[in-house]
């Protein structure tokens, strides 16, 4: 036990090697691409990412948004008509200038986000009450050239998201359809056992162009947040740029206001393997596992044949029952390597499959988390089967939360603001909202005014942390990636 626990802690005092070593040996991200930024998602890694789709877009069909696919380049003036908005993007776009030996008339972009990809359609495509509200998503690569550090599905150049960009008749509407939009991401983080905050930025961190900006910040075992969603109330002032009116009821015509929101495909997969796993490799909530179960004989020379034979018994009963099985046949490892093998690909159940088993009718079954073993008779392993994918889950996902509890520490101070942050924890601190006293939280701490809480009201208990005076939020603060 005591090996174990302190294995546990190498996530936490080396973050970095560790998620490397993780993405590389559990086949999820290859990021030896000989492009800065770009990487190759392996086989286990994509099929994490369409297990998380799957549960996404299946919420978002059930809301009412409708999928579609938009080209990924953008032209110049499209792009240039918001004008916050290239301010916001302007030095991180990726220029399409030439074809072959011809330099095109028009210069065009790879998208960083669709805004202004979308728009010009919606002004196409909207002319009265009865064309809202318009609510479409796609899931796509977006292209951002990042001037910071990249790091594999923390930041990179080009990475995967899902986005939705709608329409409504009215402010009401489109704040009405914010908050349902925290609530289908907030479904499908909790789904995947992922604990975060969720915050809206202060204007001077909001998304360029958006009246104002909510974000999901998840913790790091290294103390810096990763935005895993946000979710934006553009008002009219992507209306306005485009054009984008429609008839009123009563003939007038007005300008739609307009929502967006990104989820980050690629970062929440990061957050699952930083979150969830510990040095043996991956853990996995069983929704998204591509293989739930892995069954492995334990052969012996004597009784080969007819233990291979039970277990494939047992492979067929549980693939009936529509729970992604594997049976480990391979004859080039022994049954210990098998299990380091599959641990480390995150599988959440092992089933061994030994003589005893097969003489008495048992299976015996291993968790990812606590690999405890546990025997079952073989009529009662599928509920037994479920019923440790459900303690699985409730296992990652309280220790998930008890982490993010431990993590934030109300600052009292600038001194105690300061060591919060070198501490690599979250800090939790009173902001008059000056501008002043947020360049100087940054400048002490290093850390960033992420936001207050979007989800509960948190009065201030004490005075602005840095100048003294009457606190009117309480925010927090952390290095971000």
């Amino acid at each position: 036990m005591m090996v174990m626990e302190k294995r546990s802690l190498r996530k936490f005092e080396n973050f970095s090697e560790w998620f490397d070593e993780i993405l590389f040996n559990a086949e999820i991200l290859d990021n030896r691409y000989p492009v800065k930024g770009f990487a190759v998602y392996k086989t286990w890694g994509f099929k994490i990412i369409k297990k998380i789709l799957e549960i996404l877009e299946q919420k978002l069909d059930e809301t009412g948004h409708v999928p579609m696919l938009f080209p990924v380049a953008i032209p110049e003036d499209m792009f240039a008509k918001e004008a916050e908005h290239i301010k916001g993007f302007g030095s991180e776009v990726f220029w399409i200038t030439h074809a072959g030996d011809r330099e095109l008339d028009k210069k065009l972009l790879l998208r960083p986000t669709s805004e202004t990809a979308m728009y010009p359609m919606f002004t196409l495509w909207i002319r009265s009450h009865a064309d809202l509200p318009l609510k479409i998503y796609q899931s796509v690569t977006i292209y951002r050239y990042e001037t910071k550090a990249t790091r594999p599905l923390f930041r990179m150049r080009e990475f995967l998201w899902n986005e939705g960009h709608t329409a409504h008749r009215g402010w009401d509407e489109a704040e009405e359809h914010v908050r349902e939009v925290v609530g289908i991401y907030d479904h499908v983080f909790k789904r995947l056992g992922l604990s975060y905050l969720i915050l809206r930025r202060p204007d001077f961190d909001k998304f360029a162009g958006a009246v104002y900006s909510i974000a999901f910040d998840a913790w790091n075992p290294d103390g810096r947040v990763n935005q895993i969603g946000t979710v934006h109330n553009l008002g009219d002032n992507f209306a306005r740029a485009f054009e984008i009116t429609y008839e009123d009821v009563d003939g007038s015509h007005k300008y739609v206001i307009q929502t967006c929101y990104g989820f980050g495909v690629s970062r929440v997969l990061a957050a699952i393997i930083a979150q969830h796993s510990d040095d043996r490799g991956l853990i996995l909530p069983p929704e998204v596992a591509p293989i739930q179960v892995v069954i492995i004989p334990i052969i012996y020379r004597e009784v080969a044949e007819e233990v291979n034979a039970y277990a494939k018994e047992v492979y067929e009963m549980i693939k009936r029952e529509g729970i992604r099985v594997h049976l480990d046949e391979s004859e080039d490892k022994t049954p210990g390597e098998k299990f380091y093998y599959w641990e480390m690909f995150g599988v959440p159940v092992r089933v061994e499959v030994g003589p005893l088993d097969r003489a008495e009718r048992k299976i015996t079954l291993v968790d990812r988390v606590n690999l405890r073993r546990r025997t079952v008779k073989f009529e009662d392993a599928i509920n037994a089967i479920k019923n440790l994918f459900d303690e699985v889950f409730r296992n990652i996902e309280e220790r998930s939360r008890l982490t993010l509890e431990e993590f934030i520490v109300d600052a009292h101070g600038a001194q105690s603001l300061d060591d919060i942050i070198k501490n690599r924890k979250i800090a939790r601190v009173c902001w008059c909202e000056s501008i002043e006293c947020a360049e100087k939280i940054r400048e002490i701490s290093g850390g960033e005014i992420r936001g207050y809480r979007f989800d509960r009201e948190e009065k201030p208990e004490r005075a602005c942390v840095i100048c003294g005076q009457a606190a009117k939020k309480v925010v927090y603060i952390a290095r971000a990636y």
